[in-house]
């Protein structure tokens, strides 16, 4: 699918695991998607982001306490806009961006992002759209290089391939019926999203030896993987190196606050 016209639900994921979310405690905020970054909250930077890129018909917030996030007063300018409501979300992510997918007023094509991708611009946004294919499922990866250049060496978790290393830009799309089923193998493997040796073991010993290996390039790595789970899945590369920066240590934080100083 490669859709320039408007009609994108856009899904951002604002809710956090039970218990204290260390990075909200450290700001003393109760919820992580609070945090002010360079004196706005990270949740209404993104939201601001979407609501400013044309191929974005609706938003849909949903966290935990989805409508307390959007009653905070840094957030009382969304209570105008239609496009963008709360929506409470179920004991998983994958789970509840199913329950989103399933919903007759809503279903595909559904772009997905997180409350702290605070580097997220109108520009990047479109760029990822006009990158989509054919498939079912879209990931938005920026190369290490890209990156580097961007903001300087940085700690992130590196996926290695042939020809190069890539961080997720935690921006997909999913576009076509096989996304469920990728939906459906993420709330099993969900637990395992931090270490890239783990995540891979999911997918047999074949595939991960082809990735401990680097016989793959980074498109037929996500390929393969989609096949494993009954999708087409295919990643686009973004050519903003910031889009791999997120926020979830304080040191994260302090980067994304200087590389929005930086622009402006």
């Amino acid at each position: 699918m490669n859709d320039a016209s408007p009609g994108w639900t856009a899904l951002v994921l604002a809710g956090q695991r039970p218990g204290i979310d260390r990075l909200a405690a450290h700001f003393s905020r109760e919820a992580k998607a609070l945090i002010p970054v360079a004196g706005t909250p990270m949740l209404a930077r993104v939201l601001r982001a979407l609501a400013d890129t044309p191929e974005i018909a609706r938003i849909v917030v949903l966290a935990q306490d989805a409508p307390a996030l959007l009653a905070d007063a840094a957030l009382a300018w969304t209570a105008t806009d239609p496009r963008i409501a709360p929506r409470v979300s179920g004991h998983t992510i994958s789970g509840s961006v199913l329950d989103v997918i399933d919903d007759p007023t809503i279903g595909l094509p559904v772009l997905v992002t997180t409350a702290d991708n605070v580097m997220l611009a109108p520009a990047t946004i479109s760029e990822f759209i006009a990158g989509i294919g054919a498939g079912d499922v879209s990931v938005a990866l920026v190369e290490r290089s890209r990156l580097e250049t961007a903001v300087g060496p940085n700690r992130r978790t590196w996926l290695t391939f042939r020809g190069g290393a890539y961080t997720g830009a935690n921006l997909f799309a999913l576009t076509g019926a096989g996304a469920v089923n990728a939906l459906r193998f993420w709330e099993r493997v969900e637990a395992d999203r931090k270490s890239v040796l783990r995540l891979a073991a999911h997918f047999g010993p074949v595939l991960m030896v082809r990735l401990l290996l680097r016989s793959m390039n980074v498109h037929e790595a996500l390929a393969a993987a989609g096949a494993k789970l009954g999708a087409i899945v295919a990643p686009v590369l973004l050519s903003d190196g910031r889009m791999g920066v997120d926020v979830d240590k304080p040191e994260d934080h302090a980067l994304a606050e200087r590389l929005l100083a930086e622009r402006g």
